[in-house]
């Protein structure tokens, strides 16, 4: 430890390696004192017993459905929500019912409101077109588990950067590839696959999104794949499952 500043050495000793979890439950709110928006959303893995704040994730549970979570412990200790928490991580919404929890505060602050790094600016901002020269670049969309619609600002955001990189670049062709989680895996006791339909939609759905945002129809391909290969990409933030189902979107100046 020699030549670490007191600092340093306290922050070595309270880190904990990264693990990376993945379970089916009911998720469980929390109130919190640190105002509007500063509520809790909390995980359990029942086959651990451990408790997580899943807060982070860019989408939120419902409390009266089953949540499928993946993240990674924090590297940070910080309790702000009573359990440990898990970023980055994501939470999906699931068929099955639950009966709604909520915990009372119990002196834990929460974490007061902020806008995410990944949100979207209004219309009325003007967007600064990227500068060339331009190559070929490949944008990518994520989405929760079997689902075909966009994550609320998150996904919106860097849809935004792509359709503002495109209209910069004015690329003569774009591939529009929509992939789905299609091979079965067995979590929480669920045997959890995406509905093979799905990545068409994914693609279909994103195609119409460029067109209706000016992209020409004619230059744009269309394609799908099942059975998606994890990918590291940093939309994804490390997360192998969440970087399965996705759409890329292929641009070729």
């Amino acid at each position: 430890m020699k030549g670490l500043t007191a600092l340093a050495l306290l922050a070595a000793t309270t880190q904990v390696s990264a693990e990376t979890v993945r379970f089916v439950t009911c998720p469980v709110y929390r109130d919190a004192d640190s105002g509007k928006k500063s509520g809790c959303w909390l995980a359990e893995d029942r086959t651990s017993g451990r408790r997580y704040d899943v807060s982070l994730a860019p989408s939120k549970p419902d409390w009266n459905h089953e949540v499928l979570v993946e993240g990674e412990t924090a590297s940070a200790p910080a309790t702000p929500c009573g359990d440990p928490a898990l970023d980055p991580v994501r939470t999906s919404i699931l068929p099955g019912s639950c009966t709604r929890q909520m915990l009372p505060a119990e002196g834990y602050p929460g974490r007061k409101f902020v806008l995410p790094q990944r949100n979207v600016a209004p219309m009325a901002v003007a967007r600064i077109a990227p500068p060339g020269p331009y190559s070929a670049r490949t944008f990518h969309l994520l989405y929760d588990f079997d689902a075909d619609f966009l994550i609320y600002q998150y996904d919106d955001y860097f849809l935004d950067a792509a359709i503002t990189w495109l209209r910069a670049a004015r690329p003569r062709a774009i591939t529009v590839t929509g992939y789905a989680a299609t091979i079965a895996a067995t979590v929480s006791g669920h045997l959890l696959a995406e509905d093979p339909g799905i990545a068409r939609r994914r693609a279909e759905k994103t195609t119409e999104a460029l067109v209706r945002l000016g992209v020409d129809p004619k230059i744009i391909t269309t394609r799908w794949r099942r059975a998606a290969a994890a990918v590291n990409i940093p939309e994804a933030d490390g997360l192998a499952e969440a970087s399965r189902r996705r759409v890329d979107i292929a641009a070729i100046p």
